[in-house]
């Protein structure tokens, strides 16, 4: 496949025009990017009541591949009767991601029961008493709920609180497997878990720091961003084991100048080893400090542990930071020359960061480099967790974790006069891990992959198929449905944001609420999430629920909650606006139809939600790099031709990939393992193997590392996690590369 030479460009318009045919013509695909809802894929906050294609600074026209990709999904005809009776679990668990993607929308709820080969279609009123049998017969710890990003906040918060008052606080959502570093991280330093700044301050940096991601594959509006920093004389320090095609030139459609000649973005661009950034934070902060660049008076005013910190920084050697990032002296003081010349900085980062045994450690060394110099707490400077799905933040927002807040917790027993369970509630992985062990025995899913969104792929279908029921509310198709089957499956198609009959909304990762419309359905069949949570909270909470000793139903709430009247978004958005600290615009803005910044959670002064305001400094013990002899450090990523795991194309253009079968590694590497390039190869770790993967050299990635896809490479992602997030360690799993033996023929 012939590699690119920029992002974004030409390409991106190609593309474009090539999904419009397949919508229905250029006109339609305009109607509906156009539509007052909230883009549907990552969390950069674009669409609302401006209209789709505008983003939080009112700019038009902001479109990228990913929107239209998630848009053509939605807009696909609905899979038909016969394909159930068509295609066995055995026949779907062969298909790709990207095929499954592909079937259609989903139109009818379906079952599998186990002994059966094929899903079969189910009246509604069936699977809701089917499901809400279960849960009255099960204890309440039994259960657990998970909730993707993409569904909305009234979605979110109606599950949250059905769960709540059910009994239990098995509460949680797929951040957990990605940015909850982020926030345990940010939280302890910072006593905030979202970004601290707004778009408008990223836009007025002069210097962005991108750290562990990919943002022209993953969030490609945020190239604008970035080239316009770069146009204004700025500078973006990219730190990434991997270079990125778009993030060294990437051409912005909407920019004629651009588009013709593209844009540079990296400055200057680092590639430590796998596993290596926190020690290459800490030589920075080493480096700014040997320069006496850092700001003193705040430190000292706005800081804890400032003096202690400092000391453990001058003692740390040179040669063990150089050791452990992989990053030379002379790499590490240019980008700490930048950081000290600049005024206004952006710390940015994504996975990179997060999927790593010390994802909360390596956030809090950000933080730290942060603070050092006063870059959070004034305009154009601050810390941003660049996030994945649309509204994932604002799912968290709405008290879906384990630990519910305590502020929401005490609203909501006083507004519904209930007691709510208090037992500790499991995450993610502990959900995965007490179905596994058995304890759990019902599993509801808003949307998303749990399956696919597991490390160690072998141990989620097992730990799926011990539960007695598992029903997934969701749009179309994908991996979960053909290898996360309980012993009683049940699918229930709903809407998607812009078919939704009544208004939503979303927060984007700058804290942002928006509003969105809603619009017409496109199949007959699928129902509003909100509707299909209501009523099965009716059939299930109708009267008393079995006790047990961990959790007790709240049968006095069924005087005090309505829930059929709660299938109306209104009165959840009243709901909100009482019990949940920041929202209360939301209760009126059906009618102001005005968007807003959510309050305290923007630093432009140096005072943080911390018991004495002043932010916290930590000290770390810098990892050794993982591997031995024979060993390669990999990371798993995505594609250009996806969503997190949701596969629209087989190709990834930017790496010149046309498939994604294979395994990245450095041409020294290759040579070394004595392999030719293509052959084919087993990879192996510690839980996992995969045979048949095409070795091919990539020399932008750093040599010792390797590159694969998620989320087909989670046979090889151990369950080690983050001790303080539980965020699985996706970016760092350590494998060795295998030639098939060739046995000689008999003579």
């Amino acid at each position: 496949m012939k590699k690119l030479t920029s992002g974004g460009g030409w390409q991106a318009i190609w593309y474009t025009l090539k999904k419009s045919r397949q919508m229905g013509g250029l006109a339609r695909l305009w109607q509906a990017m156009r539509s007052k809802n909230a883009c549907k894929t990552c969390a950069l906050g674009m669409g609302g009541q401006k209209g789709g294609m505008v983003n939080e600074a009112g700019r038009f026209p902001e479109v990228c591949k990913k929107s239209l990709q998630a848009m053509a999904a939605d807009m696909q005809g609905g899979i038909q009767p016969e394909f159930w009776r068509t295609y066995s679990t055995t026949q779907l668990q062969k298909f790709s991601p990207r095929e499954l993607e592909s079937c259609g929308r989903l139109t009818q709820p379906v079952i599998l029961e186990r002994g059966k080969q094929y899903y079969h279609a189910i009246h509604w009123d069936a699977a809701l008493a089917r499901i809400a049998s279960k849960l009255r017969s099960i204890r309440p710890d039994e259960s657990f709920w998970y909730f993707s990003g993409r569904s909305s906040n009234e979605a979110g918060f109606l599950l949250q609180l059905f769960a709540r008052i059910y009994g239990t606080n098995n509460v949680n959502n797929c951040s957990f497997y990605c940015h909850q570093a982020s926030g345990v991280g940010m939280a302890s330093s910072l006593g905030t878990g979202t970004a601290t700044v707004t778009l408008d301050d990223v836009e007025h940096a002069d210097l962005v720091f991108l750290i562990g991601g990919n943002p022209p594959s993953n969030h490609p509006r945020l190239m604008t961003t970035l080239a316009h920093i770069r146009n204004r004389g700025g500078a973006v320090i990219v730190i990434n084991p991997v270079v990125e095609l778009g993030l060294v030139n990437f051409k912005v459609p909407s920019s004629p100048w651009s588009l013709l000649f593209g844009s540079e973005i990296a400055t200057h661009y680092v590639q430590p080893h796998i596993g290596g950034d926190l020690a290459l934070l800490a030589g920075i902060a080493k480096r700014i400090d040997e320069l006496g660049a850092q700001n003193e008076p705040f430190l000292r005013e706005h800081c804890q542990g400032y003096e202690s910190w400092l000391a453990n920084l001058r003692a740390l050697p040179w040669a063990e930071i150089q050791a452990k990032s992989g990053v030379g002296p002379e790499d590490i003081n240019a980008i700490a020359e930048r950081y000290a010349a600049s005024k206004r900085v952006v710390f940015a980062w994504t996975m990179g960061i997060t999927h790593h045994a010390h994802g909360v450690a390596n956030v809090q060394a950000i933080a730290n480099l942060a603070l050092m110099r006063g870059m959070v707490g004034r305009p154009g400077a601050g810390l941003l967790p660049i996030r994945g799905h649309s509204n994932v933040q604002g799912i968290g927002s709405m008290g879906v974790t384990p630990k519910l807040r305590d502020a929401i917790l005490q609203s909501l027993e006083r507004e519904y006069g209930v007691q709510l369970p208090t037992t500790p509630g499991l995450d993610t992985l502990g959900c995965m891990e007490g179905a596994h062990a058995g304890r759990l025995k019902f599993g509801l899913c808003l949307g998303g992959n749990l399956y696919g969104s597991n490390p160690d792929a072998r141990f989620a279908a097992e730990s799926l198929s011990r539960l007695d029921q598992l029903v997934y509310l969701s749009t179309t198709l994908n991996t979960g449905h053909a290898h996360g089957l309980a012993a009683e499956t049940i699918i229930l198609p709903v809407l998607a944001r812009d078919e939704e009959p009544q208004p939503t909304t979303q927060e984007s990762m700058f804290n942002y609420i928006r509003l969105s419309e809603g619009g017409v359905r496109r199949h007959e069949g699928p129902r509003s999430e909100v509707q299909v949570i209501a009523e099965l909270a009716a059939r299930t909470l109708d009267e008393p629920l079995p006790a047990s000793e961990s959790s007790t139903p709240n049968t006095a709430a069924q005087s005090l909650l309505d829930w059929q009247s709660m299938q109306d978004t209104g009165k959840i958005r009243e709901a909100i606006a009482k019990v949940v600290p920041g929202f209360e615009q939301l209760a009126t803005i059906d009618q102001t139809k005005k968007e807003f910044q959510l309050p305290g959670r923007t630093f432009h002064e140096a005072k943080f939600p911390t018991p004495d305001g002043r932010a916290i400094l930590h000290i770390h013990e810098l990892p050794e790099l993982a591997g031995g002899p024979g060993e390669l450090r990999l990371m798993t990523v995505r594609s250009e031709g996806q969503f997190n795991t949701v596969v629209y194309e087989e190709e990834d253009i930017y790496r010149g990939q046309e498939r994604r079968d294979v395994i990245l590694l450095h041409p020294s590497d290759l040579e070394r393992l004595g392999l030719a390039p293509d052959q084919r190869v087993t990879v192996r770790s510690e839980i996992g193997t995969m045979t048949g993967i095409l070795a091919r050299p990539y020399p932008e990635i750093r040599a010792g590392n390797a590159l694969m896809y998620y989320p087909e490479a989670n046979v090889l992602v151990p369950r080690t996690a983050d001790p303080l997030s539980k965020t699985p360690a996706f970016k760092s799993v350590l494998i060795k590369v295998e030639a098939p033996v060739m046995l000689a023929s008999n003579r």
